[in-house]
């Protein structure tokens, strides 16, 4: 069975997804590891045989994606080059975590892919959507990672084809406590930004960890650090709270440690819009920008914010054995092959 498993480099939660589904998949046939982007912090302990460029994103430092330099680091030529390069028709099972080269490879070959995200799971018909239709990002979520089939995650289950979050064995075996801070991680702003709004509150003690920084320092009552995935765990682990952008893997890490948690959906990214718009509907506090006017939210949450209880068992191989059993060298109708659209079966 050669198989091969396709992952999407921008940030880190398709990487530390990947850590716990590889070491599986490994142990039911011959796999293959895609990468493309380059936009996360991790590293992978297994061997990664493709490297692309692929379409990608640049966190900026205002609240969103740089939109300016993911233009300007986009290559068409390159990114159609590798995704008709790419020798997709020598694989029994593709899986793409959102990953677009190895999804317009296997449209161009009219082979089936199996989609498994969240990503997926944001469009899905049962699915919480922000009040403010997006069409534009919308639209992108649908064409950027093609799939025949999907599988997906969401902070809570929605199907028997949706699922509750992959959890890190890293995370599932921290010690849990609660020693009076507070864990910040906004990637799409910049420590300064961070530093001006979180240093209004002079009760609580900070522990910021950077996309944007190498050097450690402290100001007042925050902490500012390179992201450590040791010592950041560790803090979320031990704090009273977790403050992050609605990105899926810390915000899903963040639940199951059983900590209050607060969300900055990212300007400009429809998906994490979604995922907010799931947290709110659990009752978990969002706020919409970094700004001033958010102060006295952000302050209800320090002193009242409460903990949403959620259970996330480790499902992982059952998941991969259903999409292996349901798709794993199966032939399928051409029509379906190259369906540009979400397909839960």
């Amino acid at each position: 069975m050669k198989i091969l498993y396709a992952i999407q480099g921008t940030g880190n939660g398709h990487v530390t997804r990947a850590r716990e589904v590889v070491p599986i998949l490994l142990r039911k046939g011959d796999v293959d590891v895609l990468i493309s982007g380059s936009q996360f912090d991790l590293k992978l302990p297994f061997e990664v045989k493709y490297e692309f460029k692929g379409l990608g994103f640049v966190f900026g430092k205002g609240g969103g994606v740089d939109i300016w330099n993911t233009y300007m680091k986009m290559n068409s030529l390159r990114l159609l080059k590798e995704i008709r390069s790419f020798p997709v028709a020598k694989y029994d099972l593709i899986i793409s975590d959102f990953e677009p080269v190895s999804c317009w490879a296997a449209v161009l070959a009219k082979k089936a892919t199996v989609g498994l995200s969240n990503q997926v799971a944001t469009l899905h018909p049962l699915a919480p959507r922000p009040k403010k239709t997006d069409f534009l990002g919308r639209t992108v979520l649908e064409h950027y990672a093609p799939t025949t089939f999907n599988y997906g995650f969401h902070f809570k289950e929605l199907d028997k084809n949706v699922f509750t979050p992959i959890i890190r064995s890293e995370v599932r075996e921290q010690k849990i406590s609660d020693k009076g801070h507070f864990t910040v991680y906004l990637p799409s702003y910049d420590d300064d930004r961070i530093v001006k709004h979180l240093k209004k509150f002079k009760h609580a003690e900070w522990q910021v960890f950077s996309k944007h920084n190498k050097k450690k320092y402290n100001h007042k009552n925050i902490s500012i650090q390179p992201l450590n995935n040791k010592l950041f765990l560790e803090s979320m682990a031990s704090s009273s709270g977790v403050f992050c952008n609605a990105g899926f893997g810390t915000a899903s890490e963040a639940l199951f440690l059983k900590k209050k948690l607060l969300v900055i959906p990212m300007k400009t990214q429809y998906e994490q819009q979604c995922n907010a718009a799931m947290l709110k509907s659990m009752g978990v506090a969002v706020v919409k920008k970094l700004k001033k006017k958010h102060s006295d939210k952000i302050e209800n949450w320090i002193d009242k914010g409460r903990i949403v209880e959620v259970d996330y068992p480790d499902i992982t191989e059952k998941i991969l054995d259903t999409i292996m059993e349901n798709h794993a060298g199966k032939a399928i109708d051409a029509k379906f092959a190259h369906h540009h659209y979400p397909l839960f079966q």
